[in-house]
């Protein structure tokens, strides 16, 4: 391939990724205006949005309720099998080691994460689960897809957490 072909394919994929991301932060709204951590997935399979979810955890009172896990349950639904393996997840935040966990157990072709978690992501802030060579499967990884817009998401909700507990609302 030359590198004209090489550039374009690239920008093709930057294109592609944007979109999607921007899905995964419509589900990351979702969760804000139920005051819930701002994080949305989705998992696109040939094109196409297989899976979506947001953060439910307080919701559901459920540990296990991150948006990957929903987005995984509901793509393995609609796929009909629990091996996702030529898809793509979208998530607005970096996994953490449950949800990273599930991404490799799933077989997950490729992560693109908005930005990064350095108290808790493992997909390479803390430690790097997507990439384990004793592990028999490793995820491609992309980050920084709409970074600022994902990470101003974040922080407008912690410091609206803070506020309203600082002023006894919650």
């Amino acid at each position: 391939m030359d590198q004209k072909t090489e550039d374009l394919k690239c920008a093709d994929q930057e294109a592609i990724d944007q979109k999607y991301m921007r899905e995964a932060i419509k589900q990351a709204k979702k969760a804000y205006t139920l005051e819930e951590v701002p994080i949305g997935c989705v998992i696109v399979y040939d094109g196409k949005i297989i899976g979506r979810g947001y953060n439910r955890r307080t919701i559901d009172k459920n540990p296990l309720a991150h948006a990957e896990i929903q987005a995984i349950r509901k793509a393995s639904r609609k796929m009909g099998d629990w091996r996702l393996e030529d898809c793509t997840l979208y998530v607005t935040l970096e996994p953490c080691q449950m949800c990273s966990g599930a991404i490799v157990q799933a077989r997950i072709k490729r992560v693109v994460v908005g930005c990064m978690n350095p108290k808790a992501g493992c997909a390479g802030s803390i430690l790097n689960l997507l990439d384990v060579k004793e592990f028999n499967h490793q995820v491609e990884l992309t980050t920084g897809v709409r970074e600022e817009e994902c990470s101003r998401m974040m922080k407008e909700f912690f410091r609206e957490l803070r506020e309203k507990r600082k002023n006894g609302e919650f």
